[in-house]
Parts: C-alpha cells; sequence; structure tokens
C-alpha cells in the first residue's frame, strides 16, 4: 500500500468517525442577513374591491354596549377584547349626518344605558329614541356633541341576486372592526321575530355572522347598504354558514319613521297563515289561512281560518289587489306599500268557491 493510498483510507476513517460521533466540522458562515423579502405581486380585482369597502365604510360601523342599569357605560367598560367587560356588546352604524345609529331591537331591549365605541376608538353616550320590534330595528341618537362618520351609500333590495357578493362588518365576540364575506345564498326568507311577528323579504347569506355582529351592516360590492344583519342558525351559537339580515328597503322605510315619531305602524289584516311547506304538502296554491284575530279586519271581512275540531281548512288567501299570492310575503309587501288606514281586494278560495273581499288594513302593532 503507498503513501498517497494510506492517506485516503485515514482521510475516510475520520469522516466515518465523525459521523458516528454526530459532528460535522463544518466551517461556520461569516454573513448572517436576513432573507430578502420577495415582492408582493398586484392585488387581484376582488381583493381591491373588498380592501377599498373596508377601508371606506368601516369607521362608521360602531359598537354598540347597552346595559338594564341607569348609569352610564364608563370608557374602560367598553369591550376591548373577546368577552372584556359585562355590557352586551353588539353593533351598529351610523345612519345620517345628524348623528342617528341603527341597529337591531333585540341589542337595546330593555336597556337603561347605551355607549358607543367609534373606529377611532372614542366611547359616546347615546340615546334609544325609536323602536320596531315587529322589524327587529332601533334607532339611537348620539348624545355626545362630535361630528360622526359619514353613513353609508343605500342599495336596494328588490334587485338582489342569489350569488352576488355579500359583505358583514361587525364586533363578532367583541372583536371589532371585523370583516367577512361571501354571497347572497337565497332571498325571501321569513324570520320571526321577538313580537310574535314575522319579516318577509328577509335576505339570507353566508358570509359569516356570530354573536356579536347583530345590527352590523350587510353590503354589496359596491359598499352600499342592502340589509342590517340580524340572526343565525347554528346549532352551536356561532356561524354555519346561514345568516340573516333586515332588508334595506324595509329599513329605509322604518327608520325614518322611528326617527320622526320613535314608532311604526305596522299594516296588516289580522291574520295568522300557514307556512308555505304546508301549502306544498297540500298541493295549495295560495296562503292558508290559519285562524284570524278576533274582531279584526279579515274577521269583519268574513275571512276563515282553519276549523281545528275538524281539521278542515277554511280560506286560501290567492290574489291580493289582482296580484298572485303564493307566500306570506307577497301579502304583506302588498299591504306594507299600501299602509294602514286604506283597504286592499282580496281573492279568497273556500272549497271550490272564489269570492272577493275588501279589507280594511290597519295598525297591527298598536297597543290596544
Amino acid at each position: 500500500m503507498d503513501r498517497r493510498t494510506t492517506l485516503a483510507l485515514a482521510a475516510v476513517a475520520a469522516l466515518v468517525l465523525a459521523l458516528i460521533g454526530g459532528k460535522f466540522w463544518l466551517t461556520p458562515s461569516t454573513t448572517s442577513v436576513a432573507r430578502a423579502v420577495e415582492q408582493r405581486g398586484a392585488f387581484s380585482e376582488a381583493e381591491r374591491g373588498a380592501i377599498e369597502i373596508f377601508e371606506r365604510v368601516s369607521p362608521s360601523v360602531v359598537q354598540v354596549a347597552a346595559r338594564s342599569g341607569a348609569d352610564l357605560i364608563s370608557e374602560d367598560e367598553m369591550p376591548s377584547s373577546p368577552g372584556g367587560g359585562p355590557s352586551s356588546s353588539r353593533t351598529g352604524f351610523i345612519w345620517d349626518h345628524q348623528g342617528h345609529v341603527v341597529t337591531n331591537d333585540h341589542v337595546v331591549q330593555g336597556a337603561k344605558t347605551v355607549a358607543l365605541r367609534f373606529a377611532s376608538g372614542e366611547v359616546a353616550e347615546a340615546e334609544v329614541i325609536g323602536v320596531a320590534p315587529n322589524y327587529d330595528l332601533a334607532v339611537l341618537r348620539i348624545r355626545n356633541a362630535r361630528q360622526p362618520p359619514p353613513p353609508f351609500a343605500l342599495g336596494s333590495s328588490a334587485d338582489l341576486k342569489v350569488g352576488q357578493a355579500a359583505f358583514a362588518i361587525g364586533n363578532p365576540f367583541g372583536l371589532d372592526q371585523s370583516m367577512t364575506s361571501g354571497i347572497i345564498s337565497a332571498l325571501k326568507r321569513r324570520l320571526p321575530t321577538s313580537s310574535g311577528r314575522e319579516i318577509a323579504n328577509v335576505i339570507q347569506t353566508d358570509a359569516a355572522i356570530n354573536p356579536g355582529n347583530s345590527g352590523g351592516p350587510l353590503l354589496d360590492s359596491a359598499g352600499r347598504l342592502i340589509g342590517v344583519t340580524t340572526a343565525i342558525i347554528s346549532p352551536s351559537g356561532t356561524s354555519a354558514g346561514i345568516g340573516f339580515a333586515v332588508p334595506v328597503d324595509i329599513v329605509n322605510r322604518v327608520v325614518p319613521e322611528l326617527i320622526r315619531t320613535g314608532r311604526v305602524p305596522t299594516p296588516g289584516i289580522g291574520i295568522v297563515a300557514a307556512n308555505e311547506a304546508l301549502a306544498t304538502r297540500l298541493g295549495i296554491e295560495g296562503l292558508i289561512v290559519v285562524r284570524t284575530v278576533p274582531a279584526g279586519p279579515a274577521e269583519r271581512a268574513g275571512i276563515r281560518g282553519v276549523d281545528f275540531p275538524t281539521g278542515a281548512l277554511g280560506d286560501v288567501i290567492t290574489e291580493v289587489n289582482g296580484k298572485a299570492v303564493r307566500r306570506l310575503s307577497d301579502l304583506t309587501d302588498e299591504i306594507e306599500q299600501i299602509g294602514a288606514g286604506r283597504s286592499v281586494k282580496l281573492t279568497v278560495k273556500r272549497g271550490s268557491q272564489s269570492r272577493s273581499l275588501d279589507v280594511d288594513v290597519v295598525d297591527i302593532g298598536r297597543p290596544s
């Protein structure tokens, strides 16, 4: 074995020993610098749209803290983190330049004191000036002298389409200024309220809505207000992708009346109607009258509900003012457009016979 071979074998043996011992004799780097940052590409059109919406409208979204105590809520008590503070923290938004704020009725129900936290961190006292339990809407007025953020641009809920983009901004779990996005997943839903009445034409969305979002805005891709978030369906109490919003066309009719008078008439004819699913199962086209309100307009006009002892159907409303009635919203939309103090012409079917009736529209929300 020559000297060159001996040296090569010695080098191999030394490397094996180093590996077995878990040691690598490497020359340390003499430089240690941060890695270069890759330049971000341009935002997509959808991203630019969402960013622009949030930056433009989020200052007009406020935290609403309401409680039943008589003392004003202090700034320290306003929730600044999940579960931070004894008050119930929900959402509202600036309605006009006069300092009115819109939220849900159930957000301020029974409240003695209400405070608002703005995106800037400023806290202001507010008073409840009007509630509409039948629509789950309420209007607050900022008491402190300040220049409120600008109100939202208003859209319309009459021309919404299932599948179009929707954005919700609110304070889920006290996490203020949170934005979620999704689509409008259904229209013309019926949503029961705490007053026992149903809101018609409710918007359904899969944009994440959680406890704390109540009273916040639902926006379209132009950043216009299209609804007020009000409820979710969830077995766990958190977002399951089914949230609801009061449509802006109702909001835009109810809120000005609340600002003027503190309440809003609830036009109706005094009936309780069956769910459309029942009519479908029975193969009936129209709105089944379950019962009439005693001494109400429908009863006075001769409309009859279900005979519960026998289970026999009474009247089915098939038309209102010449327009087909297939669901409750078809009737309530027409009645709300006409308003209390006037009358509607109904086509009512009982058995195989149809007849026309003039029925008075009254304010069914006014205390008797």
